[in-house]
């Protein structure tokens, strides 16, 4: 770089960043005050930069500047030959030798008129000055470039260069760029009316794809010198919006909403207005060498600037001939169909088929039949008489979408185009089928309209759709159609919606009318080369703002970074430079993102939020229907936050593992005890239900031995009062035996009766009864009182079974009284008090 007393370079960084390092100041040289640094040449291992009065030599190699001072003005410097020139003003040409200067030209031209540059030419150096034009300097020769000289005659020179083409490119002062070829002569201009954003160029360069750069007096153009698109604008808007155009007897013929307007073809000049045909064209068609003109006034003939009408039906929208019918045209009109017969080599109307009112904008024929695609109600089918005067028969097949719609006619078959896709009659089904292949051309979200555009040429036509054309043409090997898509969008195009047109102009250039002129394209030359993608710029931060204030990241090693530093931006680009092709973008984000994106023209993609995690970057570039020769890549890791980093993951193994020891000898002993708890209380539950048992076998046994206390208790009662009776009867009969006077014989008797009531055998019968009874009475009353008498415990025994004085006295056979006194003896031997009864007290214990 050269500028304001400085002079140095750039270098891009690993961040992407280009950084400036200066020459001058490093080595510390002394520049002339408010000198500036017009020009900079490379040559070998040489850096030489030139001001108006120095010419500074740097030696990339050595580090070091040698300088050329100069007292008189140094205009410019050039390069050629592996040399380097440059010119002082009232003294001549000079080279650099030996890093010293050397006069080379000292010609009297050379001395006030400024050279513009140096070409190396086979015959030694072609010279271009500012306003004399070009010399050629051989052998010490030198001779004005006459032929090129009369192109430029008129025009400043400013800059200038030789293009890879071994072409001139000339930069002028206030007249744009002239184009001219090795010999001369002038290929093409560019101003500001057809593109040049200013008309004083004051530099010039070609780069790898032969683009020009062109440094204007205000701003920068790109000019595409191999684009097979290129444009002619009508600047004024004389011709308006083109409809249709053709090519007739060597003539350009554009109809458009203004008229019908025609130049030469290969001429430079401006078009011309055809007279009489002010108003709507409609279309343009050539049939049998005649140029048929469509207008809204009615039909024209049109025979070099000149043009009659001949049929004054307002409104013909199209003409067509009929195969069958080599004398007949069929024409639509705003009103129906009407037909137009050559009588003695002269077209006239003949007149309407009747029958058929509706407009007829899009009509095709085949044989006797012809379809209309109606804007609205679908595609009438139409049976016309052999002569064509009148319609025998009208059906209208209404399965189509007809609004935005097409019909045309492609190779023997009517083709009908609308957002479903492309489809073509099928004479033997008699209904319209789907075609499979021609379908694919565009997609319902781009269809644009379904214009369908025949050219001059058989078996072609083309398709236009918002991002693209395409040009259906029939294949060459196989019967599959051949399509050619151009990726030129209908922003770039700006045609007439629905009234798109396209001529054939040569054998592979098409015009392509537009709504400020037209567009010419070569689809032979629509290749583009190889290019790459590119990774300019990555940044990262915690957040959004961190990320675009330009945290930047080095692009030459794979990024790591940090968990918080989650959010990515990334730039790139395709260094590609195509006026009308834009490029687009598409990534993918391996880790996160593993699908591609879709097509975006945007450069610049950013991540947010990215989970910890190892990513790879990819993007590819599109430039019309060529992707990039690589993939740029980037790849970056996020790290995990510290608490997920591979040592706390052991750290936390080890924890969970000791927990997990803790948790089950927890659980271990939880379970032992349940176990113990659980055997303690089956242990329980048993000795209880053995206890139960034991308790259910003592109630029944008990149970059984109060009923044998019972039996028992009963023999017993049915045993003493059996002894009472007995004693009661035995004593009445002795008493009965006692009043008998004579006792003689009854004494032994009453001894009898005596010895029954005395017998000891009674007591001992029913001792034994009530012990087993109730076994442990006499051992406890004896524990209680043991100086009880025999006697006291018998006592005792016949009251324990709650017997009355008199029948206790009935079995000891003793008087009540006696039994009374007894019972007194007995209450004193227990020691009772008054007030407890004897009874109730021997059957309590």
């Amino acid at each position: 770089t050269g500028c304001y007393m400085e002079f140095g370079f750039w270098e891009k960084d690993a961040f992407g960043i280009l950084n400036y390092s200066s020459i001058s100041q490093r080595l510390k040289l002394e520049v002339i005050d408010d000198e500036e640094f017009w020009n900079i040449y490379g040559i070998e291992n040489w850096i030489i930069f030139q001001s108006l009065n120095r010419i500074y030599i740097y030696d990339t190699q050595l580090d070091s500047v040698s300088i050329i001072e100069s007292n008189d003005e140094i205009v410019k410097m050039y390069e050629a030959n592996k040399s380097i020139y440059f010119q002082k003003i009232g003294k001549g040409i000079f080279i650099i030798k030996d890093g010293k200067e050397q006069i080379y030209l000292d010609e009297r031209s050379f001395k006030s008129n400024e050279v513009v540059n140096l070409f190396a030419v086979k015959e030694g150096l072609l010279i271009l000055t500012r306003n004399n034009g070009f010399f050629t300097y051989e052998n010490g020769s030198l001779s004005p470039w006459t032929s090129a000289n009369k192109n430029i005659a008129d025009y400043s020179i400013y800059s200038a260069i030789r293009a890879s083409t071994g072409n001139f490119v000339l930069g002028t002062i206030s007249n744009g760029i002239i184009h001219l070829d090795e010999r001369g002569n002038v290929i093409d201009k560019l101003d500001q009316s057809n593109g040049l954003a200013n008309n004083t160029v004051l530099s010039i360069e070609e780069d790898l794809d032969n683009n020009l750069w062109v440094g204007l007096d205000n701003g920068i153009s790109l000019v595409n010198t191999n684009s097979p698109v290129k444009f002619y604008r009508d600047k004024n808007g004389t011709l308006g919006s083109v409809y249709s155009s053709a090519i007739h007897q060597g003539n350009l013929y554009l109809g458009t909403n203004q008229g019908l307007f025609f130049k030469e073809l290969e001429s430079e000049e401006d078009f011309s207005f055809v007279n009489q045909t002010q108003g709507q064209v409609w279309s343009l068609r050539v049939i049998d060498g005649t140029l048929f003109c469509g207008h809204h006034r009615g039909t024209f003939v049109v025979n070099g600037s000149r043009a009659a009408l001949i049929a004054t039906i307002p409104g013909t929208w199209d003409l067509k001939r009929l195969k069958e019918q080599n004398d007949l045209i069929l024409q639509g009109n705003y009103d129906g169909l009407y037909a137009l017969e050559r009588i003695n080599n002269s077209w006239r109307l003949r007149g309407k088929l009747e029958g058929f009112n509706n407009s007829s904008r899009h009509f095709e024929t085949s044989g006797n039949n012809v379809f209309v695609n109606h804007e609205y109600k679908g595609v009438y089918h139409l049976e016309v008489s052999n002569n064509f005067s009148e319609i025998t028969s009208i059906k209208i097949d209404t399965s189509l979408k007809s609004a935005n719609s097409g019909l045309s006619y492609y190779r023997d078959r009517i083709i009908h185009a609308s957002k479903d896709g492309i489809y073509f009659y099928e004479e033997a089904a008699k209904k319209f089928r789907k075609d499979s292949i021609l379908s694919t051309i565009y997609t319902e979200g781009e269809y644009s309209s379904g214009r369908i555009q025949s050219t001059q040429k058989q078996d072609e036509f083309w398709i236009f759709t918002k991002k693209n054309i395409s040009l259906v043409s029939a294949g060459v090997v196989a019967n599959t159609p051949s399509i050619t898509t151009v990726p030129l969008s209908n922003e770039v195009r700006s045609e007439v919606v629905e009234f798109e047109n396209v001529v054939n102009v040569e054998s592979n250039l098409y015009l392509i009318g537009t709504t400020y002129g037209y567009i010419t394209l070569d689809i032979q030359n629509l290749n583009i080369d190889e290019f790459q993608m590119h990774i300019s710029g990555i940044s990262n931060g915690s957040n959004r703002d961190q990320t675009d204030a330009g945290r930047k990241v080095s692009l030459t090693s794979d990024g790591s970074f940090k968990t918080e530093d989650n959010n990515i931006s990334i730039d790139f680009h395709t260094p590609t430079y195509f006026e009308y092709y834009d490029p687009n973008y598409r990534f993918q984000l391996l880790g996160i993102y593993d699908q591609w994106s879709e097509w975006s023209p945007e450069s610049t993609v950013f991540f947010e939020n990215l989970p910890p995690g190892k990513y790879t970057f990819n993007v590819q570039a599109k430039v019309g229907n060529h992707i990039s020769q690589n993939t740029a890549t980037y790849s970056f890791v996020i790290a995990k936050p510290w608490y997920a980093t591979n040592f706390m993951i052991l750290i936390y193994a080890i924890v969970v593992v000791m927990i997990s020891v803790l948790i089950h000898n927890l659980y271990k002993a939880y379970y032992r005890k349940k176990a113990e708890n659980l055997i303690q209380r089956n242990k329980r539950e048993l000795e209880l239900n053995r206890l139960q048992s034991e308790k259910e076998i003592i109630k029944i046994k008990n149970e059984q031995l109060e009923k044998e206390f019972k039996i028992k208790s009963k023999e017993l009662a049915a045993s003493t009062m059996n002894i009472i009776k007995k004693n009661e009867v035995l004593n009445e009969i002795k008493e009965q035996l006692v009043q008998i006077e004579d006792k003689s014989n009854l004494k032994p008797v009453i001894k009898t009766i005596d010895g029954n009531l005395n017998q000891s055998s009674n007591w001992e019968t029913f001792q034994e009864a009530f012990n087993s009874m109730d076994q442990n009475f006499f051992k406890k009353i004896k524990e209680l009182h043991p100086s009880l008498s025999p006697n006291d415990l018998r006592l005792c025994a016949y009251l324990r079974l709650n017997l009355s004085s008199k029948e206790i006295s009935g079995l000891i056979n003793i008087s009540p009284r006696s039994v009374e006194v007894k019972r007194y003896r007995l209450r004193k031997k227990l020691q009772l008090d008054n007030n407890e009864n004897l009874a109730d007290y021997i059957i309590n214990v």
